[in-house]
């Protein structure tokens, strides 16, 4: 395969990438200015992934099948030795240790502290460093379910494979990271005494209760033998939190109470909404312990949010107490499986922890699913088979269904929230039914519609009533999935043809409207969350499928916090955070049941025996068309065929930093561990991101049950391609491994589309699936006219470098230069620094400059960059652009030094250039912005030899870039362009600095 870009971060020794200490916040003194908050990563690993090396300490990292020991004297010794390191990196770039807010040394390795820019930029070349990076803001992306599931009743898994719910998830922690937890909820009660796990808890449960710092004892919590934990983590914390969030575990927005409610919630627990019993409610694992870690905190907006250092922190302290299991309902990153979260996690998987993460809710756009990394289960939202049908009946006789709860509403007049504002409420506030919006003189007695968006959808129902209105009409537009929330008025939810229709008809004199009682109906199910993120990644270019399964993720009600849901104390959320708990629960029912399977043997087993049908027996659906695995990956969730795999797909700490070196990070870790094809690492499915004609990878299978397995393959082979399986068919022991190829060939599958098939194997020994399952990973290809490296880098005014490429055709490859095209350079006069630049109202100051650019119709390839090489060492710059004369971005580049670059296509732009920091004793400085536009032509300074060849599908043929005649001191781009005769396929970006 072609290399890959160097990712920027990159790996240390055995990826020295998680973190560190006991969570809790050193002492800090107040920050110096300029100054930011910084995470280090030091390259020595942490505890959970040392394997020896310094002397007369013992390795710690955990053998398979085992959990991290803080206790031994290794781990006592190499935690002190890390603290050196922390200490002796610090002295190097002279930072007190009052800064120092957070130490990592359990699943990450390195420290949190305020430093200036130009303290950063000595750390990051100082020995010993792995990388620096700047603190960033993530934010928090049942009734039932359990039922839906299959967990319920006398042939559901409680009962099958515990004796009942009493045992369900017995022996097992979950730790929730998130915004806390609201203990009074039934949901969190006291477990009957004695406990029969009560052994297996105190043998690994290192953990605090860490009450809060309230001066009023109710605003501070207190646990007991089911919540058994809680941390809270403020160094890092937010300007903008809610004044009246607690300084303690207790949540205020109620985001970690449905979380955690979702996954180990107690079983048979009145769920009670404004008065009403809506039903009898169960967490997944309701015997399961629980430790909340509370590092989101409310914004008062409705969000949670926290920041890396926070998060990190958060991580270390729930490897470092024991929790079997972590749910992380939080925003992610799309584009690297190596921050400091997703590295934390690695060690917290190397741990014996297993991880489940929210996909994210950025759906239906292609490649927004976040937390891409093989050592986490990424988890996509579906819906659940509980529906509720309500319509709406019109003056003029027309009736329109829809989804709704609730009683019935009696003719009233009808009124466009539109028309119905205060006069001092904006028209596009009103439209949206804000809170405090609407003018009761218009609304008093009436039915008012109100348009989805802006505001939560109860947020409007809550502003019908205030208003004195008597229900709502709620509409989408544009289309959207229709909701039956638990609203403060009775409601009706409508789709965008319904709601214009019923929004011409509200215009009329005289208008009015009734809406019908809400009735429970079985529906279709599971269908994709209109939400949810799809893949395919952008972290590994495809080459791992993402998410990994789908779980129910729409209309989930749980347990929520009083002070941020209107005093309810149960309330119906949707989002990927509502289903990553779902599998969290059900990975803690596996541990329970088998507590020496790896956390990735679980994955394996939720994986392999997840299902692609719904209720009715046809494809899952996404918008009324067959969802794809790049939507809800190996499929919904089947937790009772989990427990007999059968076979199982395993990989371990060496295997992911392969995998991750593969796909273009680098460090010393690459240097120890090598790299593999991504497309190879032992994962459940199998994704090849750039099929150029042809390509084979390989698994191996571990036979988990008791007996001997006869396994066949069937295969599915994704529409255009052919797939072979070498052994189709094979015998394989109890604990012993078989390991097959997979070699899938393009026939004539479309160009850059992705195609969809499957390999199950299936076990002739158990034809009635009594002690295994079908085995079945999907299968996702996009096939490419040709494998080439994105860009090539060079140096000198002459020079070249062979590029290797894999052609997806037989026949004649062309390959011909665009450009060089040497920058064009504006020198922007900064002065001081900018740490609170506005993305939303970008504006140029002293210390923030604009560069208008013009990218004409045509162009190949346009950039605008700084580089560190430009400026003082210790200044950090970003980049912003935006669509000229606006407010919209487009592209930004915001790291922690001076090397930033965006892309831009055909249009007009306003590229802002902030100066983030300066070294010290340098307040201003002469920034170079530059800026390329590459074109088809040729500048006569660049060539590909040769320029034409015969290429055989499949086989790796060689393209020579060189340059000559170059101006020295000049940085130049430009492209090779690829074509196969009748069409480009494909380019190789080249950056040559002269």
């Amino acid at each position: 395969m072609p290399s890959k870009q160097p990712i920027r971060m990159a790996l240390a020794v055995a990826v020295s990438a998680i973190l560190a200490g006991s969570g809790t916040g050193a002492a800090h003194g107040a920050p110096p200015t300029p100054s930011d908050l910084y995470i280090v990563q030091l390259t020595a690993p942490p505890v959970a992934g040392y394997t020896g090396g310094v002397a007369g300490i013992p390795a710690t990292r955990p053998g398979a099948g085992e959990k991290i020991d803080l206790s031994t004297s290794a781990a006592r010794s190499y935690r002190a030795h890390l603290k050196s390191e922390r200490q002796r990196t610090q002295r190097l770039a002279g930072v007190p240790a009052g800064r120092t807010l957070y130490e990592y040394d359990v699943a990450f390795s390195g420290y949190a502290a305020r430093m200036t820019a130009t303290e950063a930029d000595v750390l990051r070349r100082s020995p010993g460093v792995l990388a620096v990076s700047k603190n960033a803001v993530h934010k928090a992306d049942t009734i039932s379910t359990p039922q839906m599931l299959g967990l319920t009743g006398r042939t559901g898994v409680w009962q099958r494979q515990f004796g009942g719910s009493k045992k369900a998830g017995s022996g097992v922690i979950v730790g929730v990271i998130d915004t806390g937890i609201w203990p009074e909820n039934p949901a969190f009660a006291a477990l009957p005494n004695p406990r029969p796990d009560q052994r297996i808890i105190d043998a690994k449960w290192r953990g605090v209760c860490q009450q809060g710092e309230e001066t009023d004892p109710a605003r501070n919590i207190t646990c007991n033998n089911k919540l058994i934990g809680a941390r809270y983590f403020t160094e890092g914390s937010l300007d903008e939190t809610n004044p009246d969030e607690f300084r303690s575990p207790r949540d205020f927005n109620g985001h970690g109470s449905h979380t955690a409610g979702t996954a180990v919630g107690n079983h048979g627990v009145d769920a009670v909404i404004d008065g009403r019993v809506v039903g009898d409610a169960s967490g997944m694992a309701p015997a399961a312990r629980l430790a909340v870690y509370k590092a989101l905190w409310d914004q008062g907006t409705g969000s949670g949010s926290g920041t890396t250092v926070d998060l990190v922190a958060a991580i270390n302290a729930a490897v470092a107490d024991g929790v079997d299991v972590i749910n992380y309902s939080i925003s992610g990153s799309t584009s690297s499986f190596v921050d400091p979260v997703e590295l934390a996690f690695l060690n917290a998987a190397n741990a014996g922890v297993f991880v489940a993460a929210s996909a994210g809710n950025s759906g239906p756009t292609a490649s927004t699913v976040a937390h891409n990394s093989p050592w986490i289960t990424t988890v996509a939202a579906s819906t659940h088979d509980r529906g509720y049908d309500k319509s709406v009946t019109l003056g003029n006789g027309t009736t329109y269904a829809g989804a709704g709860q609730g009683t019935a509403v009696p003719s009233a007049p009808l009124v466009d929230s539109e028309v119905a504002g205060l006069p001092t409420t904006p028209v596009s506030e009103a439209r949206l039914c804000y809170s405090g919006g609407l003018d009761p003189a218009v609304v008093t007695g009436k039915v008012v519609l109100c348009l989805r968006g802006g505001n939560g959808r109860t947020d409007k129902s809550l502003a019908v009533r205030q208003a004195g209105g008597v229900g709502m009409i709620l509409y989408n537009n544009p289309d959207n999935s229709v909701n039956a929330d638990y609203h403060f008025v009775p409601t009706v939810h409508v789709n965008s043809a319904a709601g214009l229709a019923i929004k011409a008809y509200a215009a009329t004199a005289g208008a009015t409207a009734s809406l019908s009682a809400g009735t429970e109906v079985k529906v279709r199910a599971p269908e994709m969350g209109s939400f949810s993120s799809r893949g395919p990644a952008l972290a590994g270019n495809g080459d791992l499928l993402k998410p990994d399964i789908t779980a129910p993720g729409v209309d989930v009600v749980a347990p929520v916090a009083p002070p941020g849901n209107n005093g309810r104390t149960w309330d119906a959320y949707s989002g990927t955070s509502m289903s990553s708990p779902h599998i969290a629960g059900l990975a803690a029912l596996v541990i329970s049941e088998n507590p020496r399977w790896s956390p990735i043997w679980v994955k394996s087993a939720l994986m392999t025996t997840a299902g692609q049908t719904d209720s009715t027996g046809q494809p899952i659906q996404r918008a009324g068309t067959a969802a794809t695995p790049l939507d809800y990956g190996a499929g919904h969730v089947r937790p009772g065929r989990s427990f007999r795999p059968g076979l199982v797909y395993d990989s371990t700490y060496p295997d992911w930093i392969r995998f991750a070196c593969g796909s273009g990070a680098s460090g010393a870790s690459c240097d120890q561990y090598g790299a593999i094809d991504p497309t190879d690492l032992n994962y459940p499915s199998i994704a090849i991101g750039d099929l150029a004609g042809k390509q084979t990878t390989t698994r191996t299978v571990t036979n988990i049950s008791k007996l001997p397995g006869v396994y066949e393959a069937r295969i599915q082979a994704p529409a255009g391609t052919t797939v072979t399986v070498t052994p189709k068919r094979f015998v394989v022991l109890p604990g012993r491994s078989v390991s097959y190829k997979v070699t899938v060939t393009r026939t004539d599958a479309a160009i850059s589309q992705w195609s969809f098939g499957s390999l199950t194997w299936v076990n002739k020994a158990d034809p009635k699936g009594l002690t295994s399952s079908d085995v079945r990973s999907p299968i996702a290809v996009r096939p490419v006219a040709i494998a080439a490296p994105t860009q090539a880098a060079g140096t000198g005014t002459s020079g070249s470098t062979d590029l290797s490429v894999i052609p997806g055709f037989t026949g004649a490859l062309s390959a011909a230069p665009a450009g060089l095209a040497p920058s064009v350079v504006d020198r922007l006069h900064l002065v001081g620094s900018e740490t609170d630049f506005d993305s939303a109202a970008p504006a140029t100051g002293p210390s923030v400059g604009k560069v208008t650019l013009t990218v004409p119709t045509g162009t190949r390839l346009a950039r605008a960059a700084t580089f560190d090489a430009d400026v003082p060492a210790g200044t950090d710059l970003d980049l912003f652009a935006y669509r000229a004369g606006t407010s919209t971005l487009v592209a930004s580049s915001a790291g922690s030094t001076a090397e930033e670059q965006v892309n831009l296509t055909a249009g007009s732009y306003d590229v802002y250039v902030v100066q983030f920091a300066t070294p010290p004793g340098v307040e201003e400085l002469d920034v170079p912005h530059h800026s390329w536009i590459v074109g088809d032509a040729a500048a006569g300074n660049l060539t590909a030899t040769p320029a034409g060849q015969n290429v055989t599908l499949g086989t790796p043929a060689k393209v020579t870039a060189a340059w000559t005649g170059l101006t020295a001191g000049t940085r130049y781009l430009g492209l090779i362009a690829y074509s196969d005769g009748t069409a480009r396929i494909g380019q190789t970006v080249m950056s040559v600095v002269a």
